[in-house]
């Protein structure tokens, strides 16, 4: 389990900002490209940038698995990169895996002990045989999908039960699960309507908040209704960072819109009595 080394992050950088790695070649910068690993080379110079500013870099697989060995041979340079550079930085490789329990054995295996990620996110829906075996690592994190920030998640996430919405009765069972302490939620920004009700259940683990910035979150709002004891939070911001210029600055540009959230979250701590 990570979160003391979280909240010891937290306090030494002002922060609990995490930056969202999720290269597309289509909007880096065109020098870039003449790289033999363009992948690496824009995520080694947006984390030498961005280190000092976060406390965790959350990796899409997807935005990898798309350019098939290639883009995991890119995964692999990346997170060992992190893994040998900045230690004490926390990982997320952001799969959102969920299989009956063989299969998710094997999702553990690969992203725990191959590529020694501190966390992955999960699908929790197939239920608690399906996340279990990511729980048996004791020294990782599982982050399952509480409520997300989609449209789409009124299909499913927001229906009515005869308790609850489906989302609530998710996040009350998960607290029976085994090791239901590794456990943290991915909470969207843009349900700030429902997020005290969360933190009720859930007082005491760690939100992965996406959704502050472009997709209209408020970072403010989010943090007086999310925040604990331990501060309990991680928000992620991708595209305003690593995409704030497609010029040969592009990373100062990303430090700058870093510092900026840093610095409003410096602020919320100061306020908040946490630093």
């Amino acid at each position: 389990m990570e979160e003391t080394r979280i909240v010891s992050q937290i306090k030494s950088k002002k922060s609990f900002l995490c930056v969202g790695l999720d290269v597309d070649l289509e909007k880096i910068p065109k020098f870039l490209l003449k790289d033999e690993d363009p992948i690496f080379s824009f995520n080694k110079s947006i984390i030498d940038s961005t280190h000092k500013h976060c406390i965790a870099y959350k990796l899409n697989i997807a935005f990898y698995e798309a350019f098939g060995i290639k883009g995991w041979k890119s995964l692999e340079k990346t997170i060992n990169y992190l893994n040998k550079n900045h230690p004490e930085i926390f990982t997320i490789a952001d799969a959102k895996r969920g299989d009956i329990g063989n299969t998710s054995k094997m999702y553990a295996k690969s992203f725990f002990e191959e590529l020694n990620f501190d966390s992955i996110t999960v699908n929790p829906y197939m239920g608690k045989d399906s996340v279990e075996p990511f729980l048996e690592y004791e020294n990782k994190n599982t982050i399952i999908l509480g409520l997300t920030s989609n449209e789409g998640s009124s299909d499913l996430q927001l229906r009515k039960t005869s308790n609850d919405y489906v989302f609530i009765d998710l996040i009350k069972a998960s607290k029976n699960w085994v090791n239901s302490k590794n456990l943290m939620y991915v909470v969207g920004a843009t349900k700030t309507e429902y997020l005290e009700e969360i933190r009720k259940i859930i007082p005491d683990n760690f939100l992965l908040i996406p959704g502050i910035g472009a997709q209209g979150g408020n970072l403010k709002e989010v943090c007086e209704k999310t925040i604990n004891k331990n501060v309990g939070i991680i928000i992620n911001s991708s595209r305003s960072i690593i995409y704030a210029s497609n010029d040969e600055s592009f990373s100062e540009a990303a430090e700058k819109e870093a510092i900026v959230l840093k610095n409003q979250m410096e602020e919320i701590l100061i306020k908040s009595k946490l630093i």
